[in-house]
Order: structure tokens, then sequence, then C-alpha cells
């Protein structure tokens, strides 16, 4: 397998933090240093930035992130502050709602599988719930279990059950327990900061990666309980920032080193597919897919569109 870049797309105001698919179509959402949330789409043989989500945070945008729906858009900023965009054939995009209460920079959001839940995470330590109540949003739990930032929330694909990573060199599992939700199990192995995870498409089995350089897979048997079933290093000179498992099978990795890596699992061994050394002129922040298409975003304030193809 191989990538081959489709388009480069030009984002002006600082680095990209986040790329995220919308999960109802092809349009790309894409946010960092500008503030600024933007919509792109292909038209004919270019991309185009279709809206731009303006004036709900004030400060750089570290993670976008869309709704099961794909009619609402939530934000994680270095403000304090999650914004919540929602989508509507009459008004288009609009402001839907601030959430507040992280003390310091939001780091991560995530929407629960049926988007009846959005987790947020901050450099305070904590993990809050909002429960999702038509267009309000309630408090319905703050789990301050890290020792540190926590730096990514993201929800099983299919079940309510929700893991974060942190800069404590953690992964936290967490249920709903009663009428409130409680961390179950803390997952070492990294020996540094814990950036991202991606579940496989079943959610037996999800992938980390880490300040460490290292990729670890963890398994689970019993739909709660996981363990590292392997670990990974080598393949990446600096921190590997980003980690996104596709729903075809193939493991994409982003890292500091600027580069690009696709990796497929066999067994429980990750076998490497692909290496794009030269991915971008910067870090690589954040990658995404939708079907064989991956997106990329970098410290170079700019966008790539990737096709996987076969060699």
């Amino acid at each position: 397998m191989k990538l081959e870049l489709e388009a480069v797309l030009e984002v002006e105001g600082g680095p990209v933090w986040s790329v995220d698919w919308s999960p109802t179509s092809k349009t790309l959402a894409t946010a960092g240093g500008s503030k600024v949330v933007k919509l792109w789409r292909q038209e004919g043989d270019r991309w185009v930035c279709v809206a731009s989500l303006d004036g709900g945070n004030s400060k750089t945008i570290r993670q976008v992130a869309w709704s099961p729906c794909g009619k609402k858009i939530a934000t994680a900023s270095f403000d304090g502050v999650s914004a919540i965009w929602e989508y509507s054939t009459d008004e288009g995009w609009e402001l839907a709602a601030t959430l507040e209460g992280h003390e310091n920079e939001v780091k991560s959001v995530g929407w629960s599988p049926d988007g009846d839940y959005l987790a947020s995470c901050s450099r305070d330590k904590s993990v809050w719930i909002w429960e999702v109540l038509g267009g309000d949003f309630e408090c319905d739990s703050v789990l301050q279990v890290h020792t540190q930032d926590v730096k990514r929330v993201v929800w099983h694909p299919s079940r309510p059950l929700l893991a974060s990573a942190g800069y404590d060199d953690t992964i936290k599992l967490y249920q709903e327990y009663g009428d409130d939700w409680e961390c179950y199990d803390s997952l070492a192995g990294h020996s540094s900061t814990v950036w991202s995870l991606s579940f496989n498409r079943a959610g037996d089995k999800f992938v980390s990666c880490s300040d460490d350089r290292t990729l670890r897979v963890w398994e689970t048997t019993d739909n709660k309980k996981y363990s590292c079933k392997s670990s990974l290093c080598g393949f990446h000179k600096r921190a590997i920032y980003d980690v996104a498992w596709g729903r075809h099978g193939y493991i994409a990795s982003a890292a500091g080193d600027n580069a690009i890596r696709v990796f497929e699992l066999k067994g429980s061994s990750l076998i490497l597919c692909h290496l794009e050394d030269n991915a971008h002129q910067g870090d690589v922040n954040s990658i995404s897919w939708k079907g064989s298409m991956l997106a990329s975003g970098s410290d170079d304030e700019t966008v790539k569109i990737w096709s996987l193809e076969a060699t």
C-alpha cells in the first residue's frame, strides 16, 4: 500500500492542530491557530473552503470533532471553552452553545457514538462528561483521576465507554455506574506522554501513541478490560502525536518528525505498509481517515489530502 498526495489546502493563521471528516459526508473540518473552524469540500478538481465558523473561541483551537449525525461540531480551545456549532437548512451553521467549567485549556473533545454525550478534557487534569439534552448541555460528571494534563478523550465506537490519554503516561477507561461515571481501569505501559488513541471498527482493540515514539496495541476479550498485546518502536524519530485506525483496517500515525506511517495489524503485530518521510514541512499534528482518503494537518499551516492505494 502507498499514500498518493491528492491535494494541498493552504490554511492561514497558524499551525493546523486538528482535522476531522464528517461522518455523513465528504466534508473536512480543520482548526488551529487561526481560532476559526474551516469546512472544506471537493468541487470538481479543487478543494474549497465552504464555511468558516468564527467567534466561538478567542484562542487557538486544539481539536474539532463532528457529532455522529453530522449536524454539530464541537471545539476544544486554549481559552478554556468548548464551542458547539449546529447546522440547520434554514440558517446554516450557527453557534449553539459555549461550554465553560474547565480551569485551563481544553485539549480535546469527543462525542459518544449515539450523540447523547460529549466528553472534554483539559490541562486542569480533569475529564468532563456533558449530557446532550436537546439543544442544551448539562455537566453529568467531572472525573479527576489523571495526575497531569489530559491530552485526548476518545469514545468506544459502539458502546458508552470512554478512554482518556494523558501527560501522566497513562490511559484511563470510564463507564457509567448508576447515576455517575467512574474510572474502572488505568493502563500503564508508555514511558512518556500518551498523545492519542484510536479504536478499531469493532472496538475490541485500540492503538495508542506517545511521546516515547512507540505505538501500542491493546485488546479486550470481555469488552471491558484491555491489555497491551504488542509495542512497536523505531519507525518515528520524534514524538507520535496522532494515530487513526481506519474502517478498512489500516492504521496511520503522525509525528513530530514531519512523517506519516501506515501499518496493518496481523495477529497482534503491527506491520509497516508505507513510509511518507516528508509528508509535511513541520510537525504532523492530526490525521483522519475517510474511507481510503487520509487528511493530515501540520505546523506548516497546510492540510494535505492523501489516497491509500494498492502497490
